[in-house]
C-alpha cells in the first residue's frame, strides 16, 4: 500500500533526525515544547494544548474550543571517539550525527459534550549518523538513517467529569537505509565493497489512553502506544569487485516497540505544579536487523544481518512548572533514560548510552488566542563501550572496539493558535 502524501511529508518535514535526541533508542520524544520543558514528566497526565494527541489521547477531552500547536525541535549532538582497537586503517573524528530538525503539527476540537476529535502529525522514531569517508569502523557501519511519520486521528470520550478515555489510529510511513563498507580491498582486489540497503513501508498501529482526576488538585494517566510490524521493501547494492557486484531486490522486516507511558500532576497552589513520570519500552522487540536479498550469486551474501539484541527499558522523569503571572509559566524537568543495548551488543550505527536529560521551559500567552512554549534540554550519556567482533571473513570485515561519549544540545519551539 503507498501513500504519497505522507513520501511526500516525510521528505519534507523531516529534515534529519538525530540518535541524540530526547529519548533513548530509536524513540523520538519531540513532539511537545510544553513537554519538553518538564523532561515529558507528566505527559500522560497533563492536556496542556493539542499535542495530548500523542501524549496521552484521553487528554483531548480537558481542552476547550478549537486549536492548532505546531512547532519543531533542533538538537545539535556531540559525540567524542576514544580507545579505539582495529586492525582496520582510517579515522575515527566522531560528531557523525548532523544538525537535526524533528517537526510536529496537532488539531483539537470538540464535537459535543461528551466527545472531542484530534490529528496530530509527528515523528515517533528516527536516528540518522553519517561517518567521515575513512571511518576505521565503517565495516560495520558508515552511514545509517530510520525514519518513521506518524499520521494519527484521534477521538476522546468523557466517561465522567473525572474520568476520560482516548483512542486513535496511527498510519506510519517508514524510510530507511544503511550502508557499511566491507575491505575486499585487502584482498588484493583493488577496491573496497560499499554494501547499501534502502527501503521503506507503510503500517498501521494505534494510541490509547486513560485519564483520570483523583481529586481537585491531582490526575494521573496512562498511555500506550502500540508496536508497529513493518516489511520494508526496496534494493540492496553492492559496488565491488567481487561476483556480487549489483543491485538485488531486498525485504527488512522492522519492528518499532509498543510502549507504556504512566504519570502523575498534582498543583500544589495556584503557582506551583509537580509532574512525575515513568515509561516502559519493549526494545527487546529489536532483536537483529536481517535483510534478504534475491537473485545473489554468491550465498554469504543473500542475507545480510546485523545483531542488536536490545533489551526492554525504563525512563524516569519529574518536573514542575511555576505560573510567574498570568500569562507567564516558567518549568524545569530531570530525566533518567537506560540504554536497550550493552558494551557487548552496542553497534557503531547507534551507539546510545544511560542518559540523563535537564531541562528548561518557559511559556507566555500572547494573547487569549495565541500561546508560545520554548524548551531547552541538556543530555550527557554514560560512556558507551563497542565491542564489534570479526566478521565470518576478518578481512573483509575485521573486529572494532571503542569508547564513544554522547551528548548533545536540544531546542523546542512551539505556537498554539485557539479559535
Amino acid at each position: 500500500m503507498r501513500f504519497p502524501f505522507l513520501r511526500t511529508s516525510l521528505a519534507i518535514s523531516l529534515s534529519l533526525a538525530s540518535n541524540s535526541l530526547l529519548a533513548n533508542g530509536l524513540a523520538l520524544n519531540e513532539q511537545s515544547a510544553s513537554g519538553a520543558g518538564t523532561a515529558y514528566a507528566g505527559r500522560a497526565s497533563s492536556a496542556l494544548d493539542a499535542s495530548t494527541v500523542f501524549g496521552n489521547p484521553a487528554g483531548l477531552s480537558k481542552l476547550e474550543g478549537k486549536q492548532v500547536s505546531g512547532g519543531f525541535a533542533i538538537v545539535k549532538a556531540n559525540v567524542e571517539i576514544s580507545h579505539v582497537d582495529s586492525t582496520a586503517p582510517g579515522t575515527n573524528k566522531g560528531d557523525m550525527v548532523p544538525l537535526a530538525n524533528v517537526p510536529f503539527a496537532f488539531f483539537a476540537m470538540p464535537i459535543n459534550q461528551k466527545w472531542n476529535f484530534g490529528l496530530g502529525m509527528y515523528v515517533p522514531f528516527g536516528l540518522i549518523s553519517d561517518y567521515e569517508k575513512g571511518f576505521q569502523g565503517s565495516s560495520h557501519g558508515q552511514y545509517s538513517k530510520v525514519a518513521v511519520m506518524t499520521v494519527q486521528p484521534t477521538l476522546s470520550y468523557k466517561v465522567t467529569d473525572r474520568i476520560a478515555l482516548g483512542f486513535g489510529p496511527t498510519l506510519n510511513k517508514i524510510d530507511g537505509k544503511l550502508t557499511n563498507t566491507l575491505l575486499s580491498s585487502k584482498l588484493g582486489l583493488g577496491q573496497d565493497t560499499l554494501v547499501s540497503i534502502k527501503g521503506d513501508d507503510t503500517a498501521l498501529g494505534y494510541n490509547i489512553g486513560l485519564m483520570v482526576d483523583l481529586s481537585e488538585h491531582t490526575t494521573w494517566g496512562i498511555t500506550y502506544h502500540s508496536k508497529v510490524d513493518y516489511t520494508l521493501k526496496g534494493r540492496t547494492k553492492f559496488y565491488s569487485p567481487l561476483p556480487v557486484n549489483g543491485r538485488y531486490k531486498a525485504t527488512l522486516d522492522f519492528t518499532t516497540p509498543e510502549s507504556i507511558d504512566t504519570s502523575f500532576t498534582h498543583k500544589l497552589d495556584d503557582q506551583w505544579t509537580l509532574h512525575g513520570g515513568l515509561t516502559w519500552t519493549r526494545w527487546s522487540r529489536l532483536a537483529s536487523i536481517e535483510a534478504k536479498n534475491q537473485g545473489v550469486p554468491m550465498a554469504q551474501f543473500s542475507t545480510v544481518k546485523e545483531q542488536l539484541s536490545w533489551h526492554n527499558t525504563w525512563a524516569y522523569s519529574i518536573g514542575a512548572s511555576y505560573q510567574v503571572k498570568p500569562d507567564w509559566v516558567v518549568r524545569t524537568g530531570f530525566a533518567l533514560d537506560q540504554s536497550p543495548t550493552t558494551n557487548e551488543h552496542r553497534t557503531v550505527r547507534i551507539p546510545v548510552g544511560h542518559r540523563k536529560i535537564l531541562t528548561f521551559g518557559a511559556g507566555w500567552d500572547a494573547s487569549d488566542k495565541l500561546t508560545i512554549d520554548l524548551a531547552y534540554a541538556y543530555i550527557r550519556e554514560n560512556a558507551a563501550g563497542i565491542n564489534h567482533k570479526a566478521g565470518s571473513n576478518a578481512v573483509l570485515k575485521p573486529a572494532y572496539s571503542s569508547k564513544y561519549r554522547n551528548s548533545a544540545h536540544g531546542f523546542t519551539s512551539q505556537a498554539t493558535w485557539r479559535f
